[in-house]
């Protein structure tokens, strides 16, 4: 099967306003859809990041690809590697980690890559997960991510989330996700407000939820000595402590004297960070992204390394849509080791998907789409109305800290703030 096209939409769909360590989201996230097709007429469905830096990388990488066949991955990771020409990305909002030249490779090879693994999967009537080596469970677990947040943005009517600035909203907002979804795990971003109000809030969660384990990410928002401190407050409360302070000597000097695990996305973002990472022991789990580690085979390599290593494995996820929720599922179905439930925004994002049908969480774990390929169908109406958005929304980069600041013009970026 060869590659005849490859059609890139990217697309907007309504965001809360969801704070982290450097702002708060804007009212539009950015997402761009992948469509394959092949000289068989089987197409193939991926989805990625619609920041305009990775749009115009995913533009010019699309022409190189007529012709591959969908069955050569080498092949393709080889033609993304040279039609980018070495070029280095970035994460303009800071919450992914540095680009390298590898990584930048990789962002851009993972949103070919499921569309390839979709194909394949349709072309032998197959699920993604039976092609990846099986599913070793039939759903998996997720877990409810937190966010302190606004009533809505400003100058706009409350969304259905409502408030959440307090150990009360946080508390309320994590019910409502509980009992909308059945999660069975609990997840808080943090580095918003002074450590000590997130401890306060992770306690009034504990007391809430005695049986759920508990999660903190204050994204890099605190010096080792902060975290360290946090660390011995919430020990034996938090399952793990997720990127308490920034790279990997920081995380290393947390690790060394922390009683809790630390988990990160941040800091080992790709393949050549890992060999520091386990000399100095700086983390002892950490959150694939096929996104970000270059698609669903190369994230299977994360896995054996991880294992390898003895390192806990969990899953990243940023602001996306039910194409990116089933790749996730599947990768995740088929990795032995992924032994923590996965994070995702979708419950966020869900009303604006792009799918025909929805995805559902059952008892707080999603079904592994049981349909060849990835499973999910495309809705074109719904494609062309967040296309819609994208054009007249008027963005084109994610900027948290550029937003805060425009309602907060105090507001200044720093890492660590604390």
């Amino acid at each position: 099967m060869k590659i005849t096209s490859v059609d890139l939409t990217p697309v907007a769909f309504r965001d809360p306003p969801l704070l982290n360590s450097v702002g708060c989201h804007e009212p539009w996230a950015l997402r761009t859809i992948v469509e394959v097709h092949t000289d068989e007429g089987i197409s193939g469905l991926g989805e990625t990041y619609g920041d305009i830096g990775h749009l115009t990388r995913l533009r010019n990488v699309a022409p190189a690809l007529t012709g591959l066949d969908v069955h050569d991955l080498n092949g393709l990771h080889a033609r993304v590697t040279t039609a980018l020409g070495g070029e280095t990305g970035s994460d303009r909002h800071g919450l992914t980690g540095k680009l390298t030249v590898e990584s930048t490779v990789d962002r851009v090879f993972a949103a070919f890559e499921v569309a390839g693994w979709d194909i394949r999967g349709k072309a032998l009537g197959r699920p993604v997960v039976d092609l990846l080596g099986g599913a070793v469970r039939t759903a998996v677990p997720y877990s409810a991510y937190l966010f302190y947040k606004w009533a809505g943005h400003p100058g706009a009517e409350p969304d259905e989330f409502g408030e959440a600035l307090d150990p009360d909203g946080i508390v309320a907002q994590a019910r409502m996700l509980v009992e909308r979804h059945g999660f069975g795990s609990i997840k808080l971003k943090g580095g918003v407000y002074a450590p000590e109000e997130e401890i306060e809030a992770i306690r009034a969660l504990r007391a809430a939820f005695p049986d759920h384990p508990l999660r903190l990410d204050p994204n890099a928002a605190w010096t080792p000595a902060t975290a360290l401190k946090v660390a011995a407050e919430l020990d034996g409360v938090l399952e793990y402590l997720e990127d308490p302070s920034p790279e990997i000597a920081g995380m290393a000097e947390v690790a060394r004297s922390s009683p809790l695990p630390l988990a990160t996305n941040m800091c080992v973002v790709a393949f050549e960070h890992i060999a520091r990472s386990v000399e100095l022991g700086a983390v002892q789990v950490i959150l694939s992204d096929h996104h970000y580690w270059g698609g669903l085979s190369r994230s299977k390599e994360l896995a054996a390394i991880c294992r390898t290593f003895d390192i806990g494995l969990s899953m990243h996820s940023n602001s996306h849509l039910g194409i990116s929720l089933a790749a996730m599922t599947h990768l995740a179905a088929a990795t032995p080791n992924l032994n923590y439930a996965c994070d995702t925004h979708y419950p966020w994002n869900s009303a604006d998907d792009v799918l025909i049908s929805s995805l559902s969480f059952v008892d707080g774990a999603l079904p592994v789409p049981s349909g060849p390929g990835l499973g999910v169908e495309l809705d074109r109406d719904a494609l062309a109305r967040l296309a819609e958005n994208y054009r007249k929304c008027g963005l084109v980069q994610r900027d948290d800290t550029g937003y805060m600041q425009q309602h907060d013009p105090s507001y200044e970026r720093k890492r660590p703030r604390w």
